[in-house]
């Protein structure tokens, strides 16, 4: 038993030691490079609108006002926007319906409006497009035919600066054989002339995003960011049809009727896989927009930006100081309480207790692998904190109050510590798991119905329930035994020392 309880300590200590690693205030986060492996992660708070401002967005659907929508079209809209801004690792942002055209997206902490703007609003619409022996310039907008009709008639404007073209490789790879680039000077929002060979023109899609299994960013052998995709069992199948008949001809893949990469195929692609590459790489922000936008799907209405503001904390800085300096204050009088009523057995509850904040934090800033990357704090979340916070200390109540109990009615120190707990245990339980279904019940509402905030309540107050139980029962019970093991001989000539 007291090896166990050795053990056990060594690894609450590890645990502790880890969570005041991570909480500290400048915490330089984990960047790692081996070779091939490449972590990049960094700890930091992350607050929410109310804590620290942020993005207010509302999308409208961009369709004539007599045409009608499906509800459930606008549902999926909005439904596609929160993934997209999930997937920019955005948490507890807002993403819900207005009426029935419009979208409300609040998003905390965004240091690039335009491009968070983009990515939400973005069609999201990727074609795999027949040009034949013509290259077409990376920005220009073409109009595309795909089943029993054209797709676009937009106007055919160029909007990039020319640059190399991309390069698309895959398993087999896809090189170019010639340097690709633009056929003439194009500027941003230069018009393309009549007598260009791609006006008038209506170019075949040979497949759409549908087939599109997984899209991420990834690195190319100089370290530069690219697309890394993967198709689908019939997207593969028909890829690897065509490329097999069309050695030779460019294929041009397009975004939202926007070339993005045109390169010309070199071999058949057989697996499925494959990677959009640029001569100079993509920027960073664009390849994680567009790998967002196809990892979640075409958008099934268009949408426009009818407003956007930056806003301000709802919550002034001098608020946020009152809180936290309240919330010390409050920390400080229940462990001394828990001290002067409970008197040896309260000063370890008060490191477990110590502990149960180390770890909370922690997970709210490094989050658990597999799972999520770390919580952002709202006042509500907060307040979830909180209330687990006073659950953590009514454990420990529970159990001392039942070790005295055990010790008044005559029964030797070892029986009592073990009967306090073993006793306690099952009201503990049962009381926590009700505060987990309730946990529970809220997230699914939160997720339903876009109160982000109900979420995050729900969110921080479920970790620091779980985290209750594992300080009151493990960590807590474990410093006891350990203390009483070393001293019982002393701690029974002095019963005060228990608080009775």
């Amino acid at each position: 038993m007291r090896e166990r309880n050795l053990l056990t300590l060594l690894g609450i200590i590890l645990l502790v030691a880890f969570c005041v690693w991570v909480d500290l205030p400048n915490n330089p986060g984990i960047h790692i490079r081996l070779g091939p492996l490449k972590i990049d992660r960094e700890i930091k708070i992350r607050q929410g609108l109310d804590l620290q401002g942020g993005l207010h967005v509302v999308l409208e659907a961009d369709v004539p006002p007599d045409e009608p929508l499906p509800p459930e079209s606008m549902e999926a809209a909005r439904a596609i926007v929160q993934n997209r801004v999930d997937g920019m690792g955005v948490v507890e942002a807002t993403v819900q319906l207005q009426g029935e055209r419009r979208i409300i997206v609040e998003l905390p902490g965004i240091e690039d409006p335009a491009e968070a703007i983009e990515t939400i609003k973005g069609t999201g619409l990727l074609e795999f497009v027949e040009t034949g022996d013509l290259y077409i310039p990376e920005g220009v907008k073409i109009r595309t035919t795909y089943g029993t009709g054209v797709t676009a008639t937009e106007t055919l404007t160029a909007t990039v600066s020319p640059t190399a073209t991309a390069a698309i490789t895959a398993t087999p790879a896809i090189t170019a054989t010639e340097t690709l680039t633009p056929t003439g000077e194009v500027t941003p929002t230069e018009e393309i002339s009549p007598t260009s060979p791609f006006a008038g023109r209506v170019f075949k899609t040979i497949m759409t995003g549908k087939h599109l299994k997984s899209a991420r960013v990834g690195t190319d052998e100089y370290g530069r960011p690219e697309i890394d995709f993967e198709l689908t069992p019939e997207g593969a199948r028909i890829f690897a049809q065509y490329t097999r008949e069309h050695v030779g001809d460019f294929l041009a893949i397009v975004m939202d009727k926007r070339v993005i990469s045109c390169p010309r195929i070199q071999s058949p692609i057989t697996q499925g896989r494959g990677r959009i590459t640029s001569e100079k790489g993509f920027p960073l922000e664009e390849a994680r927009r567009i790998a967002i936008q196809l990892q979640y799907g075409a958008l099934p209405v268009p949408l426009r930006v009818l407003e956007t503001r930056m806003v301000g904390p709802t919550l002034g800085q001098d608020s946020v100081r009152r809180s936290i300096r309240a919330g010390i204050i409050g920390l400080i009088v229940v462990l001394a309480f828990m001290l002067t009523y409970y008197r040896l057995p309260g000063f370890l509850a008060d490191l477990a207790l110590i502990s149960y904040g180390l770890i909370n934090m922690a997970i709210y800033k490094f989050g658990i692998p597999g799972l999520f990357s770390g919580v952002t704090l709202t006042l509500p979340g907060i307040t979830g904190f909180i209330l687990s916070t006073g659950m953590a200390v009514d454990a420990n109540i529970l159990i001392f109050e039942r070790m005295k109990e055990e010790l008044r009615w005559g029964r030797p120190l070892s029986v009592a510590i073990e009967a306090g707990f073993n006793r306690a245990w099952t009201s503990i339980r049962d009381s926590n798991l009700s505060t987990l279904l309730t946990c529970v019940i809220l997230y699914w509402f939160g997720s339903s119905f876009g109160a982000s905030m109900v979420k995050g309540f729900a969110i921080t107050l479920f970790i620091g329930v779980c985290i209750s139980m594992f300080t009151a029962i493990t960590m807590t019970r474990t410093f006891i035994s350990i203390v009483f093991d070393l001293a019982r001989d002393f701690i029974e000539r002095h019963r005060w020392l228990l608080g009775i």
